[in-house]
């Protein structure tokens, strides 16, 4: 049951996620849909489930390199729809790019939960620690000169909306279940599986159109940051301030600390 309400909540934050794109542009929309959501129910299915305080700081600390990944799986929906040939059709076009952004993600995933094998447990902090700041140069980066930002212009159906819930819930919720399996490195990297990423890029792609969710990338990235913050926190607070306390005080934090000085710097670009 608890990995039920742990993946029901993570999907009715991903359609959260999703419709505050749509509403308010790739900018601040971007932003907030990359605001700690799934992460926290993620969070804790791993308090739960994990046998250990070691466990539970392992599947926290992959949280950044997760991230990270998923910044590479965004970026790819920035590059790679110009390469495309004009002359497909519009779910020809969403169909390789679904393909080829989710083999880009499973190549790098894969890759480094092989790698960790290889990392002492006393390592595994710093490389999450690593991946934070690797994966905010990244978004800074990926927003440096500005990128155009539309809002969306038709409604999307509940139908739509529930669809992107039930992706990203089930994915949370597969997490928290393989954190109770005692394999945590795995349960941390299948916590950040792109799930809100890409329905949200598809959908948004076929309601909305390529320039919406092309502007909304390059904020989704830098406001990936505050995710992995958050996780990172949650490694202090849980075992300082308790469950609500933990989470309350990591949410905050990731929030003062990474969202709300992206928003004063992405307002000083130059975004249509």
């Amino acid at each position: 049951m608890s990995v039920l309400w742990v993946a029901i909540l993570a999907g009715a934050m991903a359609i959260f996620a999703t419709v505050c794109i749509e509403r308010f542009g790739g900018a601040l929309g971007g932003l907030l849909g990359s605001i700690p959501t799934t992460i926290v129910p993620a969070s804790l299915g791993f308090l739960g489930h994990s046998a250990s305080q070691t466990e539970l700081s392992t599947s926290l600390a992959v949280v950044p390199i997760g991230m990270l990944i998923n910044a590479v799986f965004l970026f790819t929906w920035r590059v790679l729809p110009p390469k495309l040939s004009p002359a497909s059709s519009l779910y020809a076009r969403l169909g390789m790019m679904s393909g080829a952004s989710l083999g880009v993600w499973a190549l790098c995933a894969g890759s480094f939960v092989g790698g960790m094998t290889y990392v002492p447990e006393s390592l595994v902090l710093w490389v999450g620690i690593v991946g934070q700041v690797l994966l905010l140069g990244f978004g800074v980066w990926a927003c440096w000169e500005g990128v155009p930002a539309p809002k969306g212009k038709r409604p999307v159906s509940a139908l739509v909306l529930l669809s992107r819930g039930l992706l990203a819930g089930c994915a949370v919720g597969f997490s928290a279940w393989i954190a109770g399996l005692g394999f945590p490195i795995l349960a941390g990297m299948s916590s950040v599986f792109p799930a809100i990423f890409l329905t949200t890029m598809v959908s948004i792609w076929l309601s909305q159109g390529e320039a919406v969710q092309a502007g909304a990338v390059g904020p989704m990235m830098l406001g990936s940051s505050s995710v992995a913050l958050y996780a990172l926190l949650c490694i202090l607070t849980f075992p300082t301030l308790g469950t609500i306390g933990g989470v309350v005080g990591a949410w905050f934090g990731s929030i003062l600390l990474v969202s709300v000085p992206a928003w004063w710097w992405l307002k000083r670009q130059t975004f249509a």
